[in-house]
């Protein structure tokens, strides 16, 4: 009794000099419970007040949580004091949570009021009852199942719960490649989603805005992997082309227009993959003998020719293999791509044209002679138009329609994104349905290798890699001492022709003024040889004509060449002037290259000079007249170059005409040439 005294001594000071708290009154009325027993009205009513207090509805703190259940979990309450008989709860607590008003609540105090008086007197005379709450299932989601709030001595309690999870069948599934789930028809969300919003774009593709439609779909291209991206878009490509209008050749150019740009700006791998994916569909629809699909393919293919996406020799192997057929629907298809860009590839490579109507007329001739029935398909109508078209771009008779002045928005556009870096050559139409996909260079990862291609391709790496060293080699030892000479050296010496080393060149990344290196090497490379080449001057004519600077650099090249002349090994004195000679042949450069000699001064003109351009003049006279009266008329009509004129007369007639009759026939033309002031040419 002392320390309990001591205890509520202490509880009055603490009480006099600071404010209690809410935790320390609940404290206080737990140590006055132990020491003398309450009855079941007492606690009842503590137990409201408290509530009250402690702003607790359903046993729950109303409002934010703020962490004072937490303090609680630990406290004996009155139900649970050790000594007592097992009272109920009240039913403050153990209603449901919904109540909507105060005058509800005063309700159930009363009725708790009356049910605590009836348990105080069953209390008093000494009966002991033993109450029990049936638990209250709360349903939760399926997913989570049921949990039940059991208490240890069987009185329901919050803080006992125990989750049941409900657990989900789990089946196991293949595994399929990425690059196989298109084909077996399981495609992911996001490339469902992707081909939805390539086939959106495509849908509003359209001339006028072909190019900012091209952009998106760029975007798209590289927002996954390219492999899928390229085969999603040429599917929706193909699909729309094919299911296309009938025979609409605009709409077949604007979707032709747009795998150029796509070509341009992701790479030329796109469109070759697509070329390949049309192939494969031509065929299939060959099989099904569906004109209409069939004659919008043609027109993608022949629109792709047009718009610089493949080369004419893809579309001369086409037409091959369909005139050795020549059924209704080849001769259909032959019509078509003739109509479409006859023309065009006839001015690409006049003998593959002039092969393909002779394989078309022999196959003609054949089925005459076969049968009655063959001359009435030969004598169709559709075959008789087939036959006047190719008459008609045989003997260059152009239609309206073979303008091209058609599609000129389109084309500088393209120009300008610079289709011509991305044009597909050397490629075949057996090579783009060859099921090992042998050759195939746009693919990535789809082909199965073997042990023979590996060690096919393995002995031509190590092939490449030698001739790569020797010709770096040979680059050092012609003193092509800087990166970009090596690079410019090894283009030139490798190239295939001059087409593949001028693509080449133009490819190369040089800074600043490095692309004067090209024509300084060129010239290099042709003086260096033992045999003149023409080589060498079709691809300076080639880049002359692509750029003016280049014109330039070689006019400057050949002034500094013509100084060491003097110094100049006999071999490379002539292979240069017979390369200065096909290039004011070829009017790459005119005669005004030689204003910078004087050709009129005898004491300047020793015998390696007078030998050097007398071999020079001997190459240009080789030439038929009409070529050296425009040659020589070029620099007639410029006053300031009258020097020029008068060195050329002097050095003709003093070092090239004694004892030559050839010569002396040129000279009159030369001369009369030279005196033609209006300009007039042959």
């Amino acid at each position: 009794m002392r320390t309990a005294r001591m205890g509520k001594e202490d509880l009055k000071l603490r009480s006099r000099t600071k404010a209690k708290t809410k935790f320390e009154e609940y404290l206080d009325m737990e140590m006055g419970m132990q020491n003398h027993r309450l009855s079941a009205e007492e606690d009842l009513e503590l137990e409201r007040k408290l509530a009250q207090k402690l702003k607790v509805k359903s046993g729950k703190l109303r409002g934010v949580e703020d962490g004072m259940n937490v303090l609680f979990e630990g406290l004996p309450s009155i139900v649970d004091s050790p000594g007592e008989d097992e009272l109920p709860f009240s039913e403050e607590f153990a209603v449901g949570r919904s109540k909507k008003n105060k005058k509800e609540k005063k309700r159930k105090m009363l009725e708790q009021s009356q049910e605590s008086e009836i348990e105080k007197a069953s209390v008093g005379d000494g009966e002991v009852e033993e109450t029990s709450k049936k638990s209250k299932k709360r349903k939760k989601k399926k997913m989570s199942g049921q949990h039940q709030v059991t208490a240890d001595d069987g009185v329901e309690s919050p803080c006992a719960a125990r989750i049941e999870v409900q657990k989900l069948p789990v089946t196991p599934q293949k595994y399929i490649a990425p690059n196989l789930r298109l084909h077996k028809g399981i495609e992911p969300e996001d490339h469902t989603q992707l081909r939805r919003r390539v086939r959106g774009l495509l849908n509003r593709l359209s001339e006028s805005n072909v190019e900012s439609v091209t952009g998106e779909m760029s975007t798209v291209y590289h927002s996954i992997s390219r492999s899928i991206a390229s085969q999603i878009i040429s599917e929706e490509v193909l699909a729309s082309c094919s299911r296309g209008p009938r025979g609409n050749e605009q709409y077949a150019a604007v979707f032709a227009a747009f795998v150029a740009g796509m070509g341009c700006l992701v790479g030329s791998d796109f469109s070759a993959r697509l070329m390949a994916s049309l192939a494969n569909t031509f065929e299939d629809e060959y099989l099904k003998e569906d004109n209409l699909s069939l004659r919008n393919l043609t027109l993608l293919l022949s629109y792709l020719c047009v718009f610089e996406v493949c080369a004419s020799d893809l579309i001369y192997d086409f037409l091959i293999i369909l005139s050795k057929r020549l059924t209704e629907i080849d001769v259909s298809t032959i019509l078509t791509v003739l109509q479409c860009c006859g023309m065009k590839i006839r001015g690409d490579d006049p003998c593959a044209m002039k092969n393909f109507i002779v394989s078309v007329q022999s196959k003609v001739n054949e089925v005459k002679a076969a049968s009655g029935d063959g001359q009435q398909n030969i004598n169709g109508k559709r075959m008789e138009f087939m036959l006047e078209t190719i008459c008609d771009i045989k003997n260059n008779k152009k239609k309206p329609k073979d303008d091209p002045a058609n599609h000129t928005r389109i084309k500088k556009w393209l120009h300008k994104l610079g289709v011509e870096d991305i044009i597909i050559r050397g490629i075949k139409w057996k090579k783009l349905l060859d099921p090992d996909k042998k050759g195939q260079w746009w693919l990535t990862g789809d082909v199965t290798t073997t042990s023979e291609n590996i060690t096919e391709f393995a002995s031509t790496i190590d092939t490449e890699v030698l001739e790569a060293q020797k010709m770096l080699q040979l680059a050092a030892a012609q003193r092509m001492n800087t990166d970009a000479r090596k690079a410019i050296f090894c283009i030139i010496m490798s190239g295939e022709d001059y087409v593949d080393a001028f693509e080449k060149l133009l490819r190369l990344d040089l800074s600043g003024k490095q692309d004067r290196e090209i024509m300084r090497v060129l010239v290099d490379c042709c003086l260096q040889e033992k045999v003149f080449n023409k080589y060498y001057t079709i691809l300076a004519s080639k880049l002359c004509e692509h750029e003016k600077n280049h014109k330039f650099t070689l006019q400057y090249c050949l002034w500094d060449h013509f100084k060491e002349l003097e110094t100049m090994q006999l071999v490379r004195s002539m292979n240069l002037a017979k390369f200065t000679a096909e290039m004011i042949a070829s009017f790459t450069l005119s005669l005004a290259v030689l204003k910078s000699v004087d050709l009129s001064d005898i004491m300047l003109l020793t015998p390696k000079r007078i030998m050097h351009f007398r071999m020079l003049f001997d190459s240009i006279f080789e030439r038929p007249d009409k070529l050296i009266w425009n040659a020589f008329t070029r620099v007639a009509i410029n006053p300031e170059l009258e020097p020029l004129r008068s060195g050329m007369l002097f050095f003709i007639k003093e070092y090239m005409i004694k004892g030559n009759k050839v010569n002396v026939e040129k000279f009159k033309v030369v001369k009369k040439a030279l005196n033609n002031v209006e300009g007039i040419l042959m």
